[in-house]
């Protein structure tokens, strides 16, 4: 898949060929996980940009997705856009190893103390789950603020941008697409280094399963 085409597909904008990236030498912060030092120095890239309201985002996201052929891995905070969760539900179900890790404001039914957390209204991590979709929850910090879809270990989309019809709708927002196995490498390890520090999604009983649109799940009894 090459971003051109996406390009092409919401009209984005390509930043040239190559897009250089210096990414500087950081220690681990005291207390913090053990992800290994980035490396110094710059990797390339082919980057495409979108901008919200101006062009739709979703619609070039969707279709990264949707040209996943391995695997896709997704770190988000609000998570609701029906076309994003039903794209991904599409993917698990031909075969793409997908994988999620959201925020706790996505658990409707939290644990242990984190009731305040807890919405009524049901969230990404009941449709993930319904759709079989592996999910944790990163309970370990404050707020998990990432807002990520790493595909096939080269394409990395992100930017200010939650995976939300209200981001799409009513916000001025950014997504960027950038096309670096190198520069996707070092995402990889930062996902899983928060999955290690995350809680499996223990989802609650529901009636009915996910539905293919993506956007109906039945009502769930608390666990």
């Amino acid at each position: 898949m090459r971003l051109g085409r996406l390009a092409a597909i919401a009209g984005l904008g390509l930043i040239g060929t190559a897009l250089w990236f210096g990414v500087p030498t950081m220690a681990a912060r005291r207390g913090g996980d053990t992800q290994a030092t980035l490396p110094a120095g710059s990797l390339p890239a082919r980057v495409s940009v979108c901008f919200v309201p101006a062009q739709q985002c979703d619609v070039a996201i969707v279709s990264a997705v949707n040209n996943a052929k391995h695997a896709i891995r997704v770190q988000a905070y609000g998570f609701t856009s029906p076309l994003i969760l039903a794209a991904l539900a599409d993917a698990k179900e031909r075969g793409v190893d997908v994988r999620v890790i959201l925020d706790k404001t996505n658990d409707p039914y939290p644990m242990r103390g984190e009731r305040g957390n807890a919405s009524p209204r049901l969230h990404g991590a009941t449709f993930t789950s319904a759709a079989n979709i592996p999910t944790w929850i990163d309970h370990a910090v404050a707020i998990a603020h990432n807002k990520l879809i790493i595909i096939d270990a080269r394409i990395v989309i992100g930017g200010s941008y939650n995976f939300t019809a209200s981001a799409e709708r009513k916000n001025a927002e950014n997504v960027t697409f950038i096309d670096s196995a190198e520069i996707a490498n070092l995402y990889l390890a930062n996902w899983e280094s928060r999955r290690k520090v995350a809680r499996p999604y223990v989802p609650p009983i529901v009636t009915n399963g996910y539905s293919p649109n993506g956007v109906s799940v039945s009502r769930s009894a608390g666990r």
